[in-house]
């Protein structure tokens, strides 16, 4: 933050955009200890800006999700849930990151060694005892709150949900249970579905290459034949050729495509992006410094 003149979050979001340009560091030491390691936590930023909707976040996400088990883990605090509203704020962030990531899901409830958790799974159950809980409260979203638990009332029937106490260490074990069936169902359903998207996206890449190098191959033909037909005339130069690319004859004609045309600019843009962003970084860099140097220079020099 004070090398490049950022601000919390904006520090946060450029040392996870530079850790994703060498997570495949991580992905090899990964593949590296699985043999020795039956787990790998990885904890990541709770901002939903900051990881689940962000460009970088998506990258380490689908790069794992596609090599490995993947099982996303939501811990809430549960002495911090007991308000209906705030309840409904961390089901809806947790709907979110299951809705963005498509990965198996389990909510784990914190603290329950400091109030039981039980009071929170009724309320997902049970539609009524949370109505009755939310008619205490008299502020403005109480409203939108009743509404959501009857959007949310499908998302509730196939979740996961423990409670577990970081202090105290219970509730650990079904964690693992819970983690070994997520396991078992991104085998079983997540895995083939990656598989296909992958392949799906492949394919498509394929046929867009094919067809530009199929109109280059026209346009490239286009050419010869002009050529040809020039000589047996007269012998063009540079500037004949190109007024008469096409049209031999002279006859007007509409302007065929390019290959330039065809030329996939979004994924010139994106071959650029890593060269932009080290320059930004280095322009934040020298902004600081000048600003130090005129902060450090005595006044009347």
């Amino acid at each position: 933050m004070k090398q490049y003149g950022l601000g919390p979050n904006g520090g946060i979001v450029t040392s996870l955009n530079l850790f994703a340009t060498r997570f495949d560091q991580v992905m090899q030491f990964i593949e590296k200890k699985q043999q020795n390691h039956r787990y790998v936590l990885i904890d990541t930023p709770g901002q939903i800006e900051v990881f689940t909707w962000s460009a970088s976040g998506t990258i380490i996400t689908e790069a794992l999700a596609s090599s490995f088990p993947c099982v996303v883990v939501y811990v809430m605090d549960t002495s911090r849930s007991v308000n209906p509203v705030t309840f409904m704020s961390n089901m809806l962030y947790a709907c979110s990151i299951l809705y963005k990531t498509k990965l198996p899901f389990i909510v784990v409830m914190n603290k329950t060694d400091i109030i039981d958790h039980g009071f929170a799974v009724e309320w997902m159950q049970d539609f009524e005892v949370f109505q009755d809980a939310l008619n205490q409260e008299t502020s403005y979203v109480s409203n939108l709150t009743r509404s959501l638990s009857l959007v949310l009332d499908e998302f509730y029937a196939h979740l996961r949900v423990v409670g577990v106490s970081a202090v105290t260490g219970s509730g650990l074990d079904e964690l693992f249970v819970q983690v070994e069936d997520a396991a078992e169902e991104y085998e079983r359903d997540y895995r083939p579905e990656y598989e296909r998207l992958h392949k799906q996206l492949a394919e498509a890449q394929t046929r867009k290459q094919q067809q530009q190098l199929e109109q280059l191959r026209k346009d490239m033909g286009a050419v010869a034949m002009t050529t040809t037909a020039k000589e047996e005339v007269h012998i063009a130069g540079p500037s004949d050729l190109i007024m008469t690319r096409g049209n031999p004859q002279g006859e007007e004609q509409e302007e065929e495509d390019s290959d330039t045309d065809d030329i996939d600019h979004g994924a010139t843009e994106e071959s650029k992006e890593a060269d932009a962003f080290g320059n930004f970084l280095v322009e934040r860099k020298e902004v600081v410094q000048a600003r130090n140097r005129k902060c450090t220079t005595p006044e009347g020099l």
